[in-house]
């Protein structure tokens, strides 16, 4: 699917590891999009790898809108 030169430059520009992506893409594509749980671990897992705090009104708002299939083109206008 990608090559090692993708996650290169994937990691190169966001410190980001080829794991992580991995590790992350696997937890939403094994049918977890609808789990709370699921997508509460990775929402932390992002908020820590960008230094971004999610709070947990945030957090519980971000999941009830991914969960309903709520979530705008443009992630700028979801709050």
């Amino acid at each position: 699917m990608f090559d090692d030169s993708f996650f290169k430059k994937v990691e190169k520009k966001t410190k980001v590891n080829k794991n992580t992506i991995i590790n992350l893409a696997e937890k939403l594509n094994s049918g977890n999009m609808k789990d709370p749980d699921a997508l509460s671990e990775v929402i932390d897992t992002l908020s820590k790898m960008t230094g971004k705090k999610v709070n947990k009104e945030l957090k519980n708002k971000i999941i009830a809108k991914v969960i309903s299939d709520d979530i705008p083109q443009n992630v700028n206008n979801m709050f």
